[in-house]
């Protein structure tokens, strides 16, 4: 019997990495954390004394909303008449359920969660799975507390355990379900957290109010907090939701449920992420679409770091909000890509250069995943644009501009992979389909803008497919680029 090949380390380490990121929240403290274990400094974004710590050759990250990051290194001997920017950007976040302000509710005996969906998910996909809870919760800071101090706190929570699943119907109940599923998504898609019954025995129950038949009763256990009794109830949690999910959040936290001011918390699959197949060729996941990009152009950043230069500038940033347009305080339409470069025309070292110039000499990849070909539905791609998973990376083009390359960026993209040796393949949606988008036309107003991606299959779905060698291929074309765009690009003479 043969003995199928290790699966390939890099892949392994994605894989963890998914595992202990189902939101944008712990995926920026996890690479974070890498990071800081490869020198690189965490300064505070908000601070004006930070930019004290802006000296040639440093090695500096900053985050924003604790969901997007901001990630570079300086040269060591920066060259006025040479510096630039090389740019890489992607996203942090995917379609998921994320737990709405008022989320308690309660239905033929079951406690359920009411949620809001996020982004364009293949929503079918979540029915019966494991699912748990992720996020951010502001709490009191105790330590404050015990000095007679209100100070607030956001920290991180990741329940390890499933909570939660959103039931199906019976095939008996509907015979036609495998010939057309489909559902409301307000009134058949709400997962359920428990029984009413055992939240009625638990310690919590003084803090609901809701008959032994399931029937809820005015105020705590109702869908929506009754604020005639005390007008001040509409702000406690244990009105907006079940006290059950309030105590094992303030169990997970360490703190008391009254300590629990407020929280941003996502549905996600419990299922880790693995590498799979035959030969361990695949990677299946949640989320590949875009935490690969967001692990591997960090890894590229990190392998690249203590290579000295002069003339280039390496920044990492990923933002948040990419699944639903990028308009927020920390999306691609927001200023972080100009702040930066903002920040860095400030810099005695930079200052002659001036924001327009440097910008006019940077280049900047847009980085998301792409659409490997789908066996099953081969009549939807394009023939000559069908990119394969293991095949490398992918040039997303798109004459209506829903992605950004041109001749003169895959030009400068290819030389760069080949240097890489990486290999390259192309990606155009069919006429007759309608084409998704990337963060890279926000940006692309500011600077020269090429899109690429990996191959997957199941974009969007709760589970996704992608390749196990193309997470190695990633990394080596991001070192690449960071290391040698610079020399390609004034080879090439444009304007």
């Amino acid at each position: 019997m043969k003995i199928p090949p290790s699966p390939p380390i890099d892949a392994v380490k994605f894989c963890e990495f998914v595992t202990e990121s189902p939101t944008p929240f712990q995926a920026v403290a996890n690479l974070t954390k890498k990071l800081d274990s490869k020198g690189f400094r965490k300064i505070d974004e908000r601070s004006s004394k930070d930019l004290d710590s802006f000296k040639p050759g440093s090695k500096l990250c900053y985050t924003r909303n604790q969901s997007s990051l901001v990630a570079f290194t300086l040269p060591s001997k920066p060259s006025i008449e040479k510096t630039t920017i090389s740019f890489a950007v992607g996203h942090l976040d995917s379609p998921c359920l994320k737990i709405r302000p008022i989320s308690k509710k309660v239905k033929s005996g079951y406690l359920q969660v009411g949620c809001e969906l996020y982004g364009g998910g293949i929503w079918a996909s979540w029915f019966d799975r494991d699912l748990s809870i992720a996020g951010r919760v502001i709490i009191s800071d105790t330590s404050a507390k015990k000095e007679g101090k209100e100070n607030y706190i956001s920290k991180l929570v990741k329940i390890n355990r499933p909570l939660l699943r959103i039931p199906t119907l019976a095939i008996h109940l509907d015979r036609t379900i495998n010939e057309s599923f489909k559902f409301n998504k307000e009134t058949e898609f709400l997962p359920i957290i428990g029984l009413v019954q055992d939240q009625l025995n638990s310690p919590s129950s003084n803090a609901t109010s809701i008959s032994r038949s399931g029937t809820p009763q005015p105020f705590s256990g109702t869908n929506t907090p009754n604020v005639k009794d005390n007008e001040n109830d509409i702000s406690k949690m244990e009105s907006k939701h079940h006290p059950l999910l309030l105590a094992v959040l303030a169990d997970e936290l360490g703190c008391e449920v009254s300590d629990i001011q407020d929280f941003e918390l996502s549905l996600y699959d419990t299922q880790p992420s693995t590498v799979g197949g035959l030969s361990n060729e695949f990677v299946f996941s949640p989320r590949c679409d875009n935490l690969m990009t967001s692990f591997c152009s960090i890894e590229g950043l990190c392998e690249v770091a203590e290579d000295t230069n002069e003339d280039t500038i390496r920044c990492v940033i990923l933002f948040d909000n990419e699944e639903v347009g990028s308009v927020s305080h920390h999306g691609a339409e927001s200023n972080l890509l100009p702040s930066f470069v903002e920040r860095i025309v400030s810099l005695p070292e930079y200052e002659k250069i001036g924001y327009h110039n440097l910008l006019a000499n940077s280049f900047l990849v847009s980085a998301d995943m792409g659409h490997a070909v789908n066996p099953n539905y081969e009549n939807k791609y394009e023939p000559n644009h069908s990119p394969r998973i293991n095949g490398g990376i992918v040039i997303k083009t798109n004459a209506n501009q829903r992605y950004t390359s041109n001749a003169q960026t895959t030009f400068l993209l290819r030389r760069v992979a080949k240097k890489a040796n990486v290999p390259t393949q192309e990606f155009e949606i069919r006429n007759d389909s309608s084409c998704g988008s990337t963060v890279g036309p926000h940006l692309s107003t500011h600077v020269r803008t090429v899109d690429i991606g990996l191959a997957q299959l199941s974009m969007h779905s709760i589970r996704e497919t992608a390749g196990s060698h193309d997470v190695r291929y990633y990394i080596d074309f991001f070192k690449t680029y960071f290391d040698s765009l610079r020399e390609f690009d004034l080879d090439l003479k444009i304007d």
